[in-house]
This record gives C-alpha cells, sequence and structure tokens, in this order.
C-alpha cells in the first residue's frame, strides 16, 4: 500500500528509537497498533454498509445484467470486426461486359493525337495556352 521495504522501516524504527526513547516505544507500538486496527475495523463497516445499500436498492441485479449485456455484445463485435476486415480486402470482379464497356468508354474519351502534340509542345515550350476567343455575336 505504501510501499515501504525493509531499509525504510530499518529508518524509521531507529529514528523512533531515537526520538520516542526505549522505555516509551513498546507503549507507543502498541497505541499505534491499537489505532491501526480500530482504522481497519472502520473500513470494514464501512464496506459492509456500502455493499448491504447496494444489494437494498437493487444496484447488484443491475449490474450484474449489465455486465451479462456487456458479455452478450462481445460475440457481435467480434464479427463486425471480422466483416470489415473481409470487406477492405474485397475486390470486385468485373464482367467481361463491364470491362468491354469499360474499355469503350476509355476510347471514345481519347483526344485527338494532332491535338495532343500541339499542347504538348506548346508545354514544353513554356508558351501559355492561348484562350479560346469568343465567337462574334451575329445578329439573330
Amino acid at each position: 500500500m505504501f510501499d515501504i521495504g525493509w531499509s525504510e522501516l530499518l529508518v524509521i524504527g531507529v529514528v523512533a528509537l531515537i526520538v520516542v526513547g526505549p522505555k516509551d516505544l513498546p507503549v507507543m507500538f502498541r497505541s499505534l497498533g491499537r489505532m491501526t486496527a480500530k482504522a481497519r475495523a472502520m473500513a470494514r463497516d464501512f464496506t459492509r454498509a456500502m455493499e448491504d445499500a447496494a444489494k437494498e436498492t437493487g444496484l447488484d441485479d443491475a449490474a450484474k445484467g449489465l455486465g451479462d449485456i456487456a458479455r452478450a455484445k462481445a460475440p457481435g463485435i467480434s464479427a463486425l470486426e471480422r466483416a470489415t476486415e473481409k470487406f477492405e480486402k474485397w475486390e470486385p470482379k468485373m464482367s467481361a461486359a463491364a470491362k468491354a464497356g469499360a474499355a469503350a468508354g476509355a476510347a471514345a474519351f481519347t483526344p485527338d493525337p494532332e491535338l495532343q502534340a500541339e499542347l504538348d509542345a506548346a508545354e514544353l515550350a513554356g508558351e501559355p495556352e492561348e484562350a479560346p476567343k469568343p465567337a462574334p455575336k451575329g445578329d439573330a
């Protein structure tokens, strides 16, 4: 409780022997032992009274019920964790029709090679791209 080792107890005993004296030291230790026993008895009575009050109010049953709920919840949580792991590893397989559609879509959006070459050349030369000029408004 106090984390006192043998060396600390020896130092405390020597100091007590010097301060109190050899004649009154046994009387002091006896009274210290009685006070310690009374403190322990009071703590035990307090603990017992709190346990009795908890039993009377039904708090003990409620605590057991909550414990049962927590134990019943644990398998569900572990199953949920396993499902999320499977979902994170899941990679959908594309059907042949979906792959063909994706390839056709990619081909449909391929830029004009000549226009792409002009854009690449302008980018390498450091020339700014020309913004498209608006068409003149005609009389409608």
